[in-house]
């Protein structure tokens, strides 16, 4: 009996633990589960805010290409009497360029209007190029004056363009040019305290979207002189634009505890101004 009770002790002893044991083995997990946690963590925060520096360098270099290319366009084909660059000093600034729309499309007056609510008559023009929505320019060389317009309707047939959301601002000649454009509006919209945005609007559409997190947009205007100004009263004397870009991370750094800022800057010489 002695035997046999010392048998079972034995076997108890050396398959069981003892609480101290359990306990020594549950803080260790519990040490290597907290640091796997914090590993976890660390690692996520970092993903976090290397996705969030490469959406900013993404969305400042979208809105550096965006820029420079139009405005290399501008003033693209236009009449020298034509202001094809409008420049805001407002801080963020704004910009608007103007350049000629492909395929090319434009006509004369074949005879004079009669009131400035009149249509537009351009008997000897082929207008099939325009559409319902054209965001055209009417021009009078002689005054050298001219204005936007909204082409409504068109009857390719006669040559007679309708222009019935508004009326143009007077009556234009025998001889006058129409001609449409593409113009193009560039503005940060910073009314949302969280977030601000770079907003285009094209031919005088609904302004949308077109990169988020910008911040700080800036113009400098290179004369033909070789001042450097920060806004243009003559367009014509503008031989190169200086952009400056702002880009903002989407979350703010809690390393930094404060958003990560991307500035980037770019020009573009203003070609067509120049013949």
């Amino acid at each position: 009996m002695n035997k046999l009770k010392k048998y079972f002790s034995g076997t108890r002893k050396s398959g069981g633990f003892t609480i101290v044991e359990v306990l020594i083995a549950s803080i260790i997990a519990s040490i290597a589960i907290a640091a796997g946690m914090q590993l976890f963590i660390s690692q996520n925060q970092s993903h976090l805010i290397q996705a969030g520096v490469t959406d900013m360098q993404q969305n400042g270099r979208a809105t550096v290409d965006e820029l420079v290319g139009k405005l290399r366009q501008t003033g693209y084909k236009l009449q020298p009497g034509i202001t094809s660059l409008f420049a805001w000093n407002s801080n963020p600034d704004t910009i608007a360029i103007v350049f000629m729309a492909e395929p090319l499309c434009t006509a004369s007056l074949s005879e004079n209007m009669s009131q400035a609510t009149s249509e537009i008559r351009c008997e000897d023009a082929d207008i099939s190029c325009l559409t319902a929505d054209s965001w055209a320019y009417i021009y009078d060389a002689v005054k050298d004056s001219g204005e936007f317009f909204f082409v409504t309707a068109f009857d390719a047939g006669t040559g007679i363009i309708h222009h019935n959301l508004a009326a143009l601002t007077k009556a234009y000649s025998q001889g006058a040019q129409v001609f449409v454009l593409d113009f193009y509006k560039y503005y940060v919209d910073d009314s949302d305290t969280l977030h601000s945005y770079l907003m285009m609007t094209k031919n005088g559409g609904d302004p949308v979207i077109y990169a988020d997190n910008i911040n700080d947009l800036q113009f400098r205007y290179v004369l033909a002189n070789g001042a450097v100004v920060d806004s243009v009263i003559v367009d014509r004397y503008v031989r190169e634009v200086q952009v400056s870009v702002v880009a903002r991370s989407d979350r703010n750094d809690e390393f930094l505890n404060d958003f990560r800022y991307d500035t980037l800057r770019s020009s573009a010489m203003i070609r067509n101004l120049a013949m």
